[in-house]
């Protein structure tokens, strides 16, 4: 690797303006509502894109596509799934979290609003919900890490350990610095590069398969299991990678771009924009998956890293098809990819270590500024923690993407998408939600009960719980008034 190097060059570059838009971000960071919230000022377009990219992590370019070259399309059931779940989330809950959060305490986190909505006096919910984040979103810094080692692994010839830690110093770098803000207008032009990048791969795949017809022929006699939608599935393996899109109502990261729009007229545009978005992102990411398999196929001498490995058929394929500088951009979307989930999570736990904890029980009068300045240590803290349980080289990103998506989609998704559209949710019954939707889900994987995806399990106790709870308490005359009121503001809105 030399300093010439195209790739190398382009990378630099990028990382030099993710930096540098942090920078710009850092003068506009006035207090802690800043640095978690973005001042609640993101307009639709970037709302869209950075909930996209927010929620696209390092296995869209890599855990995906590697399914389907080792699978085919019966891998493909997980983005009917996420995109059916997607669209319910912005349907149901995005407009109607952005009013609740702000007439409930003008809540900047989760467990901020859990705790105001249902007059958590104890302190009880607000410790769990925090809590909660911290286990799961650890897991899942920990995925966008490994995933960004591989890539420095595979394109440098890095060692592991050096592309761990060069993988994730410059997301690191930029949300330390500008907060919210630096992640969310980072997060639109990776959400720009990613879908350039996955829309002219597949592309580039298929013309140098042959064409579209070529590609088929050769895939049909290389694999022609992989055209079997259903192959080696069951009714229980379908659901469960459906199951997949229940995991939004409860991604923090996700759910703090609704909260920091400037309003319910933009979560209505930025639905329209996202949903595009990442229709074409997805089918992009099976396609170079799918007809990877063609090209390797034909060029069995340049197949060895992928048999290896499947989740670097992307990294390979753009090396292989591309101009050196070409390649360089387009190994850059996986690189943003990481970069911007893994900044939103780093964020979301700094925000429930600063607002939830240090803020709420160490130093309720703390200034904005001493605020923002734990913030940052905070990201430093868990983004270490992150790359130590990152460190085994074994690891498999769509594994533990999967793991930390089943612990928020069954810990707060049932919390969430009840508290805003019931008003007769009680404190006690979302503290039983939250418990019983991460417990089932920690047991569930454990013991690897019916080969179903824990989510799934998870997701409906978690709901049970809710209700059957609720349903022997009643909430306050003030929660009541709350409700009502963010529920007008929110039909007013619209």
């Amino acid at each position: 690797m030399t300093l010439g190097n195209p790739t190398l060059i382009t990378f630099v570059i990028y990382i030099a303006a993710m930096v540098l838009i942090g920078l710009i971000a850092w003068h506009r960071t006035h207090n802690l509502a800043d640095y978690i919230l973005g001042g609640r000022r993101l307009g639709s377009f970037v709302t869209a894109l950075s909930a996209g990219a927010s929620d696209m992590s390092g296995w869209l370019l890599m855990g995906l596509p590697g399914a389907i070259y080792l699978s085919g399309l019966s891998e493909g059931w997980i983005a009917v799934g996420l995109i059916t779940g997607a669209y319910l989330n912005w349907l149901f809950v995005a407009g109607r979290l952005r009013v609740q959060t702000e007439h409930n305490g003008d809540a900047l986190t989760l467990p901020d609003y859990f705790a105001s909505r249902f007059d958590d006096r104890s302190g009880l919910l607000r410790v769990i919900a925090a809590l909660v984040i911290l286990l799961f979103f650890t897991i899942y810094c920990a995925s966008g890490i490994v995933a960004g080692a591989r890539l420095f692994e595979s394109t440098f010839a890095l060692t592991y350990e050096q592309a761990l830690w060069a993988g994730a110093a410059a997301t690191i770098a930029y949300t330390l610095i500008g907060g919210f803000l630096a992640v969310s207008w980072t997060d639109t032009v990776q959400a720009t590069l990613m879908i350039f990048a996955l829309i002219l791969t597949p592309v580039m795949v298929m013309l140098a398969s042959g064409g579209v017809d070529s590609a088929m022929l050769a895939i049909e006699a290389q694999a022609p299991e992989h055209f079997d939608v259903l192959r080696g599935t069951t009714f229980i393996g379908i659901v469960s990678l459906l199951g997949w899109g229940l995991g939004y109502f409860g991604q923090p990261h996700i759910l703090a771009r609704f909260m920091a729009a400037d309003s319910v007229k933009s979560i209505d545009k930025a639905r329209r924009i996202s949903m595009v978005w990442m229709i074409l992102c997805l089918g992009g990411a099976l396609g170079v998956g799918f007809f990877g398999v063609a090209y390797f196929s034909t060029h069995p001498q340049v197949a060895g890293a992928v048999a290896e490995n499947p989740e670097r058929v992307f990294i390979e394929l753009a090396r292989l098809l591309f101009n050196p500088w070409i390649a360089g951009v387009l190994l850059s979307a996986i690189l943003a990819a990481v970069m911007s989930t893994l900044s939103c999570q780093l964020l979301v736990c700094s925000s429930a270590l600063t607002e939830d904890f240090y803020k709420a029980f160490l130093r309720q009068h703390a200034t904005q500024r001493e605020l923002v300045w734990v913030g940052r240590a905070m990201v430093l803290l868990v983004a270490l923690v992150a790359i130590w349980l990152a460190s085994n080289p074994e690891n498999r990103v769509l594994g533990l993407v999967s793991y930390a998506w089943a612990g928020f989609g069954a810990a707060f998704g049932p919390v969430v998408l009840i508290s805003v559209l019931w008003k007769g949710m009680t404190r006690d019954g979302a503290l039983a939600g939250i418990v019983v939707g991460a417990v089932t889900v920690i047991v569930w994987k454990q013991f690897a009960l019916l080969g179903m995806y824990e989510i799934i399990p998870g997701f409906v106790f978690a709901s049970l719980a809710i209700w059957l709870v609720s349903s022997v308490g009643a909430p306050t005359a003030a929660m009541l008034e709350r409700f009502d009121g963010a529920e007008r503001a929110y039909r007013r809105e619209r």
